[in-house]
């Protein structure tokens, strides 16, 4: 058994997308290769309605996947095939994109005004970028949750984890996408497959992903009278740890526990070419996306 070892470290940026909504940015449009197969993820995370009521209007997709989980509030969509519903706290949804589908998202918050969610990109290989689109809506009680001895919680939304299995199925590459909480002080492995690109985004707690028998925290880079410090700390809420190689992650929590989700995928390494909501293999392909998209050919018949 090795350790994967925390190899980098960084904080989510605040961003405006779609019509003013605010999120944070863990990671996106900058070196695709660097998370492969996953392009981008954000956390949209607000407590007012203001921030996020003017939703994501309706725009294209071709050639990626897109998970949208929500913790708390709800999203209604729509899109160009005719499907609508409403994503509710916990349910997940995952869009394959394909060869092209427009579509929208309009964030509504809880009895308190808050909404909160994660939107994960993932890549289609070139073989499947023209594949027919299609939606897999999840509820949450349909996400099994495991509860170990020790009080860790994991619920399992795809791939395979201690002996169970997530509901979404048929995706490309098949990633892992786990919900985690690590009661307070407690330390806790888990084994992940080696091969896979690797990486944690806390949003509750703290806690520190250690590297050696001796639990550290993960590099950070702090500002003290102008001068960038790095030292050794707990990592905290919206903090993005991507990993090395090796077939374990062992996460050291805080006093108030941590909770993050660990995503793992196969990476595809093929090139990329990405253009705002479209991406492809060559540059080729995406400027035909847009022709498409110009003249009304974005949308492909069923049996093309």
């Amino acid at each position: 058994m090795s350790l994967r070892p925390a190899i980098s470290t960084s904080s989510a940026r605040p961003t405006l997308e779609g019509a003013g909504v605010h999120l944070h940015r863990a990671f996106g449009f900058h070196k695709p290769k660097t998370h492969d197969p996953f392009l981008l993820f954000d956390d949209f995370r607000n407590e007012t309605p203001d921030a996020y009521a003017g939703g994501f209007p309706w725009h294209p997709h071709r050639g990626i996947e897109t998970i949208t989980y929500v913790l708390s509030g709800s999203v209604e969509h729509s899109d160009s095939l005719g499907n609508s519903g409403t994503l509710g706290a916990g349910d997940i949804q995952w869009m394959t994109a394909g060869s092209g589908i427009m579509h929208q998202e309009m964030p509504s918050g809880n009895v308190n005004g808050q909404m909160h969610g994660f939107q994960l990109w993932a890549n289609l290989p070139g073989s499947l970028k023209m594949t027919a689109p299609r939606y897999q809506d999840v509820q949450g009680k349909e996400i099994p949750q495991i509860i170990d001895d020790d009080g860790t919680q994991v619920k399992v939304i795809t791939g395979e984890f201690w002996g169970q299995r997530g509901p979404v199925d048929g995706v490309a590459g098949d990633p892992l996408y786990l919900d985690i909480t690590v009661p307070a002080n407690r330390r806790k492995a888990f084994k992940v497959d080696t091969y896979r690109n690797t990486f944690a985004y806390i949003f509750e707690g703290a806690g520190k992903f250690a590297d050696t028998s001796t639990p550290q925290g993960v590099l950070l880079e702090k500002e003290v009278r102008g001068e960038e410090l790095n030292i050794r700390d707990m990592s905290g809420n919206r903090t993005l740890v991507q990993f090395g190689t090796g077939d374990e992650i062992v996460v050291q929590a805080g006093p108030e526990g941590i909770r993050f989700l660990l995503v793992a995928g196969t990476p595809i390494q093929e090139p990329v070419a990405w253009h705002g909501p479209i991406v492809m293999n060559t540059r080729e392909e995406l400027h035909q996306a847009f022709t498409d998209l110009r003249n009304n050919r974005f949308i492909k018949p069923k049996d093309h």
